[in-house]
């Protein structure tokens, strides 16, 4: 081991995963610097434990919780407080490896965040909905941790949290129709959240939201420049606000 790994904090990279074969070696490649490897995985039947054990990962089986408490499951079973938490369709950009290392030298801050560049029929996007999309994925658990929601779950911090250079690389290998799928479902359980948090939605809501949505995305933040796959990543998040909505009122109505 060199001087520089001697010095540095240690950390952990924290993975869940189920079915996640085709997309994990590369993730697991970009984390090669970690101290540890824990890999939570929810009963996949393809070759994902036979990945994870290539990179000698810390496998533990738990069933699915939701993405929230399973993520912050995970974050639990590492053997160091700074904790990196990638999912499993995701790796780090080479300036964003070194960066990471380099914070881990002399941590200023509780957590980190950094931009993720989303991939979307075959494009990168770097303008409108698909990036910056900031994400806090590295902290110190100690002083953060993951929501309790079972999807748009996000990490918890009242401590300082600062940004770090480079990107993480999202690269789903979806198509439209299995992207449209995993909307669903989350436009489903987005619904069942407001519901429980006594939330309402009419007409106005219904109409408004995707319109500004589209607005904001598209024009105020550059969408367009991404060319069609832009058009159509933002038109889907529009269509998912009114689906949110729609589905929150069909809840309201039929739980009276």
């Amino acid at each position: 081991m060199g001087i520089h790994e001697k010095m540095r904090v240690a950390v952990s990279a924290v993975l869940i995963t189920k079915n996640a074969g085709k997309q994990l070696e590369q993730c697991l490649q970009s984390v090669s610097f970690a101290d540890e490897i824990v890999v939570v995985d929810s009963g996949s039947s393809d070759n994902t434990m036979a990945i994870a054990s290539t990179y000698h990962a810390k496998v533990i089986h738990q069933e699915w919780l939701g993405f929230g408490p399973q993520k912050q499951f995970a974050v639990g079973q590492a053997s160091h407080d700074w904790v990196l938490c990638l999912d499993a369709d995701e790796y780090l950009s080479p300036e964003l490896s070194l960066s990471i290392n380099k914070m881990l030298e002399n941590p200023q801050a509780a957590a980190y965040r950094f931009p993720r560049c989303n991939r979307f029929m075959g494009r990168f996007l770097k303008h409108g909905e698909g990036y910056p999309d900031w994400s806090l994925r590295l902290f110190d658990r100690r002083r953060a941790r993951w929501s309790d929601d079972a999807v748009h779950e996000y990490v918890i911090c009242e401590d300082a949290v600062e940004k770090l250079d480079g990107d993480l690389m999202h690269e789903s290998g979806e198509d439209i129709a299995l992207y449209l799928s995993k909307q669903n479902r989350y436009t489903s359980l987005q619904a069942e959240q407001l519901h429980a948090r006594g939330k309402k939605a009419g007409p106005g809501k219904l109409l408004l939201s995707p319109m500004l949505r589209f607005f904001k995305f598209y024009f105020v933040r550059l969408g367009f420049l991404d060319g069609l796959p832009g058009l159509v990543h933002i038109a889907i998040g529009c269509c998912n606000s009114f689906i949110k909505y729609a589905k929150l009122i069909e809840l309201r109505r039929l739980r009276k």
